[in-house]
């Protein structure tokens, strides 16, 4: 459960409502510090602090480098003043929604979450980091007819993941209105790829991801819309909560892995698309191909010597390593895909598994009555799926999940191999 906080993934392996304030917490603190926004920071720190050690060392190009590291300073800034905003607009925005609606009160009374302030605190810190923890055990199932609060939450989530380059950039340019930092910031929004920060892309590149994230959750929404609209998952919603749960539902596939509906009875169909999504990463762009050799909108450069080229060649393709954590998964878990194959077959695996690389936290979890040797002992849980592994299984995804989080350092594998009938 840390791991799957630290890193962003909510993979549960036991039921939210079981878990103390304390640890509530202790969940809520390590998805703020993993979150991208927050990681982003520490990025600039370091970054701050190694200029400064460069410029106390030479004299020459001195004013350059003063002008870079003032600008990393007020960025520094400006993203502190963006993560505190968002955090105080959106607990403020659920805390009022919760007051107001008394049917969102009723739900939480019946749960024993009685601290409407604490709960909406939490939420916000959870979809702003694309956390996916939701301190109930149906995660925002419970809440799959109040429209107006999944609304509120959606612009948290992509706020600080897929949309924040765009909003970083505008926050920029905000702060150059705003406190006349003109040079500060004029540096910033024009040398993008020299301060080499993952999350500063330049105009273009941010208004492709813009379109590219904006049309992707379009198109999951019309699927999801299209191939669910009568089915069990949506069943007792009107058409409007049909289609905000839709876009809901869409959102979080992009990574943060709230989820209004059981996963599992969803069409098979869907589930093939979900996995694809997930692999994605969030800053994935569609840039026509006429405009490839002039755009950069991979984030940072990868800059290495020769001495280095013997290891990249031996790195493998992402899906080459998602390929051989599932071939363990099977491996560890065979007695279990032998004896319980409805629950424990191989699509599961792979979702949960996929979901685990892309830090998103989606899970077809566990049901009794899809057993094949029915056990009496056996009793329905508000968890993941990885939460009936073996301890050699979760071992294995908590290597995915630091994987995953860590993937932009790796993207560049597979190049080596050239495919070619």
């Amino acid at each position: 459960m840390s791991v799957s906080a630290a890193t962003v993934s909510s993979m549960s392996t036991v039921q939210m409502e079981d878990l103390s304030k304390i640890q509530l917490v202790v969940l809520a603190f390590l998805m703020l510090v993993g979150g991208e926004v927050f990681t982003s920071l520490l990025d600039l720190q370091v970054m701050k602090s190694k200029l400064d050690r460069e410029k106390n060392k030479s004299s020459s190009d001195g004013e350059s480098q003063d002008l870079k590291s003032r600008s990393i300073r007020h960025m520094c800034y400006v993203i502190l003043a963006y993560l505190l905003l968002i955090h105080t607009i959106g607990s403020t925005s659920i805390l009022v929604y919760l007051s107001v609606v008394s049917s969102v009160r009723g739900t939480l009374k019946k749960k024993g979450a009685h601290e409407l302030l604490f709960f909406s605190v939490f939420v916000i810190i959870s979809s702003f980091a694309n956390g996916g923890f939701i301190p109930l055990n149906e995660n925002m199932a419970a809440f799959k007819n109040n429209s107006g609060l999944l609304l509120l939450i959606v612009p948290q989530i992509l706020a600080g993941n897929v949309f924040f380059p765009p909003f970083l950039r505008l926050a920029i340019w905000a702060s150059k209105r705003a406190l006349g930092r003109e040079e500060e910031s004029n540096y910033l929004l024009e040398n993008s790829s020299g301060v080499r920060l993952h999350h500063l892309l330049s105009k273009h590149c941010s208004m492709l991801l813009a379109v590219t994230a904006g049309g992707l959750i379009v198109v999951l929404m019309v699927i999801f819309c299209g191939m669910e609209w009568d089915s069990e998952a949506l069943r007792g919603m009107n058409p409007y909560q049909k289609i905000v749960g839709g876009l809901f539902q869409s959102v979080n596939l992009r990574h943060a892995g709230e989820s209004i509906v059981d996963i599992s009875v969803l069409s098979p169909v869907l589930l093939v698309l979900f996995v694809f999504v997930m692999f994605l990463p969030p800053y994935t762009t569609f840039i026509p191909i006429q405009y490839q050799d002039r755009s950069s909108c991979g984030g940072l450069s990868d800059q290495r010597g020769n001495e280095k080229q013997v290891l990249q060649n031996l790195i493998f393709s992402q899906i080459t390593y998602l390929t051989i954590f599932v071939m363990l998964i099977c491996i560890t878990e065979r007695e279990k895909i032998n004896q319980d194959p409805l629950n424990f077959n191989v699509l599961n695996i792979v979702i949960e598994v996929v979901s685990a690389y892309g830090n998103i936290g989606f899970s077809t979890g566990y049901s009794c009555k899809r057993q094949l040797r029915p056990d009496a002992t056996c009793v329905d849980k508000w968890y993941g799926f990885a939460g009936k592994w073996s301890n050699k299984g979760k071992l294995i995804l908590i290597v995915v999940m630091y994987f995953g989080r860590l993937k932009k350092f790796s993207m560049s594998g597979g190049k080596a191999w050239k495919l070619a009938s």
